[in-house]
This record gives structure tokens, C-alpha cells and sequence, in this order.
């Protein structure tokens, strides 16, 4: 075959393919083209899942003639100061994007400057370009989008249904939305208006969070730390989770570079390593953070879309936003998430069931708190309902608390009032030995504490390793655990590293191991079962990899055999020392899984279940 030129419309449509995917590619350039214009405000209108029509509005500084008659010529751009590709600074004003969606549409541009007295439009139809007429518009410009990919009807074959094409445009705003909380942005369909966020003024910091709360949601507020942070010339800031507030995918995790939402991996797996002890494998913490550096630093045109980055120092970015996680996070100190005790004081909502109907057949109905006399028709909870006559029996045959409360001595009154003013308050009773009852002056407090003591035991740990100062304690009588003997292996080979960590072991012949001395801050503990579950860890780590690269798995197994277990009842002053403890550790408001730790109920929510607010 011949060597041929291809003709400008097919080199157009062939960019096309590249930087317009669907609907949303479109929308994403023409939103940075009104952002890069200076607009404060941009509204964009789409039908039929942006297959019909794509409407893009600004009030920016508007284009010339000249601008606009060149917009459309291929790699025209005002996105570089100069021919150094290096040093990008905006995300693409006009041009570049607008010949490859011309292509394959049916596009015109009305747009108008400050000083013009009238507005200027053109319109291109599947490349074909026709003459700039004058127009009567207001300042800025507005795109229109008609009838995408008519040009090229395969590519119609490949979009996704209306209602996911717009869900898709809805987050490229989202994000960019984000990223410029002083623009007012607006997204509607033939239906509705599924974004509105007004500009933002004052500190950017707070500017930021209410974008972030209006778009993540109003809990993000409540439960976002801030993040603040610079090394080397590199700036990153933006609001991140606590552990306890999370999802179960990655979906609310936002990346910014130099104002241009990015997916990164790299960002991907600094969050997941900043997390690592804090939250299981299978949950994801919600954040956004914002990084700015200078453009040498960073290649923003590794992808056709301009969704991907590199860095030249790849790794002290990962440094610096996993060190800048890590130090908010500790902070961040005891706290757990809000929604945890909403969560709680919805699972308190009773479910109401007439008593004097058959339990299959009750149906629901709001309490009446008008007339208290005659209980017989009160509703009760479900769950309660079929141990009705277990609640009429006479009182004397009531199940005695499976674990005693806090005696109210005179003394005992004076520690508690004392108590109560501290974040966890004071301890008056320990239920089912499992959980610590805790009186703050305005609620009350309900602490795991097995899930507490593993959190606090795994911190001391993480600090005696840092210290390189692990105490030991010698057993009396050395343990031999009974293992396979490819977990045995597993075990030996990685004596060395165990021992750092406070833990020694040796082979004891074919599939077992000997312990002779274990860390002491675990004090007595199920040793064998120690073994068998750091066998198992043991097992999934690369045979390469040194122990110290997954200390946190490591550490946080050891901390779970050598903690609090439930089950044991505890005096007062041992739960009123727990409590103390874990006002001052870092990252006790979760255990070592991500799971919290403590459930905070407020009084006046507490009033509101018994109808007296």
C-alpha cells in the first residue's frame, strides 16, 4: 500500500478518538476551557445523556474574531506562554479539544468580550466550518454541542445508557468543581439540576470544605481532618477522613494537581499506606487533597486525557503525602467518626408493633406519647416483642446485670464528677465483660474493650520499635507449638526479625517451634495461637520482603493476642485507666482493623428516643 497523507477531517476525527471518549471527554474540556477563560460562573446543560446536546456556558473574558476563527484550527492553543512544552500552567484555554469535538459534531461558539459591543458566533458541522456572523450575546462565551459522534455513528455504538453518560459528566464536575470552590458551577438535564454549588469567598481552607461538604456530602464537615503540608517546593493541602468514617470502595478519593483532577496510582497507594493499621483491607477512607508544585516537576500530558501524571520525584511526593496523612492522623488523637453514634441511635429506633395483634400481622405505627395510661396499646420495638411476658413478669424475677456497676459512695460520686469533664468521661459500669459504660457530662460513652486495648497495646509497641527499646519477658517454662512444617519454616526463617520485635523463637525439629521469650507489653498471652496466626501473616509475605516493610500486619497480630480479651471483668480503676489511656494514643478511636472503638451517644439524642425533646 501507497504512503499516503491523510486528510485534515480524518486527522481531526482520529484526535478525536483519543481525547473524546463520550460525552463527559467533552464536557471535561470545555469546562477547563471556561475555567482557564476566568469565569466565575459556568452552567452546562445536557440531553439525552449529552447525546443530543451539550451546552457550555460562561461568563468569562470572552474571544476575539480572530480567537475564534482559530480556536478551531488543530493544535492551536493559549495554554503555553512560549514553545516549552515543560512549563504547562493552564488546563488548555480553548483550542486544542475543540477541532477533534468539531469533527465529530455538529458544534457553534457564541462569544463576546468585554469591550465588543456585539457577541460573535461560528459553527462547524462535522469539520466543515462556516462564517463568523455577529450575534447579540452577553460577556463570555457559550458551546454548544449537537448531535456528538453523528459524524462517526460507530462510535454511538460503544456510549453507555443516557442515564450513565450523565452520571459519568456529573463527576468530571464534580471534580472540577472541587478544585475551584470561588466558580459557581450548575449541571442540569431535561429533568432536574444535579449539581448546584455556589462560589465560595473568604479563607480557602474553609472555602474548600464547604465545596467539599456540598459535593462529599454535610458528615464530611464533621469527620474531615485538614491537611497541611510542604517539602521541597511541593505544597499539598485538602481535608482527609478520620479511619472510622469510610466506604467500601475508593469513590470519594480526590486527587489535585496544580488544579487538575487526576487517578493517580501512586496517590492510590500513599493513601492505602497511610492507612494501612488503621482501617481493614476491604475499606477505603473518603479525602481530597490538593497538590501543587512547580510545573517542571510534573509531566501532565502522559495521557490523552490528562487523567494520569508523572513526577520526577515520584517518591518524595508519595513521602510527603503519606507523612502528611500519618501526622493528621495522630493528631487526630482518640476521635472517631459522627456517624458512628448516629448509626447507633438508629439502631435504637424502635420498629412499632401493636401488642394486641399476632407478631406476624403488626403493623407499623408512629408511638403516641399523648396518652400513657393505657400501655396494653402502646407499640414496643419489634426485638422486644416476643419476650412480652418475660417484661410482665413480676420485677423480682428479672435477670440480675451480668457485671456489676459503679457503686454510688459518696466518694464515687466526687470521682465521677471529676471524671466526666474528660472526653470519655468516667466509668460507672462494664456489660456482658465486654463493654465499659462511661457517664460525660452531656451523654455517655460505650467502649469495646478488647478493640480499645488492642489499639493502645499495638501504639506502645510501634513506639518501643522506634526506640529500638522492645522489653522481653523470659518464660518459665519455654512453649513448643505444634505447626505444619511449611508454617514452621515460615516461622524460623524469619527469627531474626522476630526477635526485634521482642519475640524469640528457634525450630524445634520438623513442623514446630520453640518460644522462649515474648515482648512484655503483651503480657500473658494465648502464645500458641500467637504463633500459629503470625505463621499465617508469615505465609502471605514475599519470601524478599523484609518484616519491617509490613511491621503495622505484623505488630497489629501480636497486639491482638496480648490485649484486654472480652470475657474479663475489670475493676473501676482499671476501666477508668483504660479510658485515660486512650484519650492520649494516637489513633484509638479504631483497633487494629478499622473497626471503632467507642460509640459516643449524646444526651439530648438520648432525650429525643424517649420523646422528652
Amino acid at each position: 500500500m501507497t504512503l499516503r497523507k491523510l486528510p485534515d477531517n480524518i486527522v481531526n476525527q482520529i484526535a478525536a478518538g483519543e481525547v473524546v471518549e463520550r460525552p463527559a471527554s467533552a464536557v471535561k474540556e470545555l469546562v477547563e476551557n471556561a475555567i482557564d477563560a476566568g469565569a466565575s460562573r459556568i452552567d452546562v446543560v445536557m440531553r439525552n445523556g449529552g447525546r443530543s446536546l451539550i451546552s457550555v456556558t460562561d461568563n468569562g473574558k470572552g474571544m476575539s474574531t480572530d480567537e475564534l476563527e482559530l480556536c478551531f484550527e488543530r493544535h492551536a492553543t493559549s495554554k503555553l506562554p512560549d514553545d516549552d512544552l515543560v512549563f504547562i500552567q493552564n488546563l488548555g484555554f480553548r483550542g486544542e479539544a475543540i477541532p477533534s469535538i468539531a469533527s465529530v459534531s455538529r458544534m457553534s461558539i457564541t462569544t463576546r468580550q468585554a469591550d465588543d459591543e456585539n457577541g460573535w458566533r461560528l459553527s462547524v458541522e462535522g469539520g466543515r466550518r462556516g462564517e463568523v456572523e455577529p450575534v447579540g450575546a452577553p460577556q463570555g462565551t457559550r458551546v454548544e454541542v449537537r448531535d456528538i459522534f453523528f459524524a462517526t455513528p460507530a462510535r454511538l455504538k460503544f456510549l453507555k445508557t443516557e442515564r450513565a453518560e450523565f452520571g459519568a459528566a456529573l463527576d468530571v464536575m464534580r471534580r472540577l468543581a472541587m478544585a475551584y470552590p470561588d466558580i459557581a458551577f450548575t449541571l442540569a438535564d431535561e429533568n432536574r439540576v444535579a449539581l448546584r454549588v455556589n462560589a465560595a469567598q473568604g479563607d480557602l481552607f474553609e472555602a474548600w470544605l464547604d465545596r467539599l461538604s456540598a459535593i462529599m456530602g454535610r458528615e464530611f464537615r464533621d469527620n474531615a481532618l485538614k491537611i497541611e503540608a510542604e517539602r521541597d517546593g511541593v505544597k499539598l493541602s485538602g481535608f482527609a477522613g478520620v479511619p472510622t468514617f469510610n466506604r467500601g470502595n475508593a469513590t470519594m478519593q480526590f486527587m489535585f494537581v496544580n488544579g487538575r483532577p487526576v487517578k493517580d496510582k501512586l496517590f492510590t497507594g500513599a493513601v492505602r499506606g497511610a492507612y494501612m493499621d488503621l482501617l481493614a483491607r476491604s475499606r477505603h477512607p473518603l479525602l481530597a487533597l490538593f497538590l501543587e508544585l512547580p510545573s517542571d516537576q510534573v509531566d501532565v500530558n502522559v495521557h490523552p486525557a490528562k487523567a494520569e501524571v508523572r513526577f520526577r520525584d515520584s517518591g518524595g511526593v508519595r513521602g510527603l503525602i503519606v507523612g502528611a496523612l500519618r501526622n493528621a492522623l495522630a493528631e487526630n488523637g482518640h476521635r472517631a467518626s459522627t456517624t458512628v453514634g448516629r448509626e447507633a441511635l438508629g439502631s435504637f429506633q424502635p420498629q412499632s408493633v401493636p401488642l394486641s395483634l399476632p407478631l406476624q400481622s403488626r403493623p407499623s405505627q408512629p408511638v403516641s406519647h399523648g396518652n400513657w395510661a393505657d400501655v396494653s396499646r402502646q407499640p414496643i420495638p419489634a426485638g422486644l416483642a416476643s419476650r412480652v411476658e418475660e417484661y410482665r413478669a413480676p420485677l423480682s424475677q428479672s435477670m440480675a446485670p451480668s457485671a456489676p456497676t459503679v457503686p454510688d459512695t459518696p466518694d464515687r460520686q466526687v470521682q465521677v464528677g471529676e471524671l466526666q469533664d474528660f472526653p470519655l468521661g468516667a466509668a460507672r459500669s462494664q456489660l456482658h465483660e465486654t463493654y465499659i459504660v462511661a457517664q460525660t457530662r452531656d451523654g455517655l460513652v460505650l467502649v469495646d474493650q478488647h478493640a480499645a486495648h488492642e489499639r493502645l497495646v499495638m501504639e506502645r509497641m510501634k513506639k518501643a520499635m522506634a526506640e529500638k527499646t522492645v522489653p522481653r519477658q523470659i518464660l518459665l517454662l519455654p512453649d513448643v507449638v505444634e505447626l505444619d512444617e511449611v508454617a514452621a519454616g515460615y516461622v524460623a526463617d524469619r527469627a531474626e526479625e522476630l526477635a526485634e520485635l521482642g519475640l524469640v523463637v528457634e525450630p524445634f525439629g520438623a513442623g514446630a517451634i520453640v518460644v522462649r521469650e515474648t515482648p512484655a507489653l503483651l503480657g500473658e498471652c494465648n502464645v500458641k495461637g500467637l504463633i500459629q496466626d503470625l505463621a499465617d501473616d508469615l505465609a502471605e509475605l514475599d519470601s524478599a520482603l523484609a518484616l519491617k516493610d509490613r511491621m503495622d500486619d505484623v505488630v497489629a497480630t501480636m497486639a491482638c493476642h496480648g490485649s484486654v480479651r472480652s470475657g474479663r471483668r475489670l475493676t473501676v480503676d482499671e476501666m477508668n485507666a483504660l479510658l485515660r489511656e486512650m484519650e492520649v494514643t494516637p489513633h484509638s478511636g479504631q483497633c487494629n482493623h478499622g473497626r471503632p472503638t467507642y460509640v459516643e451517644l449524646k444526651l439530648h439524642d438520648i432525650e429525643k428516643l424517649f420523646g422528652r425533646r
